[in-house]
């Protein structure tokens, strides 16, 4: 019996509209786009919440935030332990590998292979002097936006890199051994940096315009002039920077692409690639300018929670773009759980892709898609930081130079959001504080930027009042942390879990 392989490549930190199948003027993805022509690719992928460890713990456990207990990346160790990813491939037969990012509760012991880098360069494993060199190099920039063209060319960099290890522990394996492996770029994250060969390929003066720019800001929530505050506060020419920010991250994407594509011709050569199964994604977006801000933090946009998800391998339709069906994070594990054919584990809450790009179904299960961010209380306000230090911003004990800053703290990540969206409309209810709640409805074809709140209009009654009811209904379904599995999936025989708190 042949097994059917996985690899899911998820990158960090990207927009899903910056590529040509998008509609982007820009080819920034020219393999990816054609992986996702050959196979399929969503329109309507959403995260589960726009923050690093929340997202990833989604993918890994098939759950949202409100179940799986990581809510910010500081509680990453505070999940809820149930059965995932690994630990479903490891009860299978299959051999499992994690290279890249992990920034979960994930430690080494919990697969066979581990590598693990960061957006400072290799945590992991054995280095040479010049990929020492560059994490040095990588460390020192702080996050912040390389001016000039990064050192020691392409070797070096943690996309070409982890292709190696992983190409490394492929050849390393027996002869048939089934195997899922988690690659995780730490790009297009900030640090924005790229080599000579992608640092200028995408000139600032050619990279369209954001669709709304920092006057957005003199009206909008405290957050997001917060946001820009710190920024401001925390990399000098903030915003002079913000043009060669896009083009740098613009390259990686480039440099990324290159690797997947790389990659890919590695599984071809080593005989695998038509039993594999390929999930491209990332964990959520980038502002990219929106709002004249870069990175993350403040708010629920779509720049932030829409997210790239491209299939291809066996089964997987020539289907290209799938436009109906919207679809999370949340539900990589139940589709693995299929190609594996396991049972999906009690508690996950996705549900499994496989029918939307076999078209063997066409579920109206995927007609609306939800989202959450925030870690609770009241929102701050300008009075409230009078005479403290602007959250964001270390205090004392920083090397030389000007501070870092950190865009998920107390004033971005303050009270609750929740998102959900059904066809081309999209409801945010935001918990504040008691006095003060906050719904706001978007047309997104026309308000892609989410700037204009039509929750009032007579004549959009009827829709806020179906995405009202929709949200309370997920809701309701995602606070149960250990839910039984649907879809004709029995109890008896799933992958093992406990659901119990270490």
């Amino acid at each position: 019996m042949r097994h059917t392989n996985v690899v899911v490549i998820i990158t960090d930190q990207q927009r899903a509209d910056l590529t040509r199948r998008e509609g982007y003027p820009l080819d920034v993805t020219p393999f990816v786009d054609t992986l996702a022509q050959r196979g399929a690719w969503f329109s309507g992928a959403y995260t589960t919440a726009p923050v690093c460890a929340p997202a990833r713990t989604s993918v890994l456990t098939g759950r949202f935030p409100s179940a799986h207990g990581v809510t910010q990346n500081a509680a990453r160790d505070s999940a809820l332990r149930t059965a995932d990813i690994f630990s479903v491939a490891r009860a299978a037969g299959y051999a499992t590998a994690l290279v890249g990012k992990n920034h979960t509760y994930l430690e080494a012991r919990d697969v066979d292979e581990y590598i693990e880098f960061s957006h400072n360069g290799q945590i992991t494993g054995p280095r040479s002097a010049e990929e020492e060199a560059f994490d040095e190099w990588l460390t020192h920039l702080r996050h912040r936006t390389s001016t000039s063209p990064s050192p020691g060319g392409v070797e070096v960099q943690n996309p070409h890199r982890l292709v190696s290890h992983a190409l490394g522990w492929l050849d390393a394996l027996e002869s048939d051994a089934p195997f899922l492996l988690y690659l995780a770029f730490p790009e297009p994250h900030n640090p924005y940096q790229a080599p000579a060969g992608y640092f200028d390929v995408f000139p600032p003066e050619d990279i369209p315009d954001p669709r709304v720019g920092a006057e957005f800001l003199d009206d909008a929530p405290f957050e997001y002039r917060h946001l820009r505050r710190i920024g401001e506060s925390g990399e000098p020419d903030y915003s002079e920077k913000i043009p060669r920010a896009r083009a740098n991250y613009l390259g990686m994407l480039r440099l990324i692409d290159d690797q997947i594509a790389r990659f890919t011709a590695g599984l071809a050569e080593r005989g695998v690639l038509d039993d594999t199964l390929l999930l491209v994604t990332s964990d959520h977006g980038d502002y990219f300018g929106e709002y004249g801000l870069m990175r993350k933090g403040a708010g629920i946009s779509d720049f932030l929670m829409r997210v790239p998800l491209v299939v291809s391998g066996p089964d997987v339709a020539e289907r290209g773009r799938i436009d109906a069906q919207l679809v999370s994070l949340a539900d990589i594990l139940p589709t693995v759980c299929d190609y594996l054919g396991v049972g999906v584990p009690v508690g996950v809450q996705g549900r499994s892709l496989r029918g939307v790009w076999t078209a063997s179904e066409q579920p109206d299960r995927f007609d609306d898609v939800y989202g959450e961010q925030g870690i609770g209380g009241a929102r701050f306000t300008p009075r409230g930081l009078d005479g403290r230090p602007l959250p964001g911003l270390p205090v004392g004990g920083e090397p030389e130079g000007a501070p870092t800053f950190d865009e998920l703290n107390a004033v971005t990540q303050a009270g609750r959001m929740r998102m959900l969206r059904s066809g081309p409309w999209k409801l945010i209810v935001e918990h504040a504080d008691a006095a003060r709640p906050v719904i706001r409805l978007h047309h997104l074809p026309t308000d892609p930027a989410e700037i204009r709140d039509v929750s009032a209009a007579p004549e959009h009654r009827d829709v806020l009042a179906d995405l009202m009811r929709r949200l309370v209904l997920r809701q309701i379904e995602v606070e149960d942390v250990l839910p039984v599995p649907s879809d004709g999936y029995e109890r008896a025989g799933t992958a093992p879990g406990g659901g119990q708190r270490t």
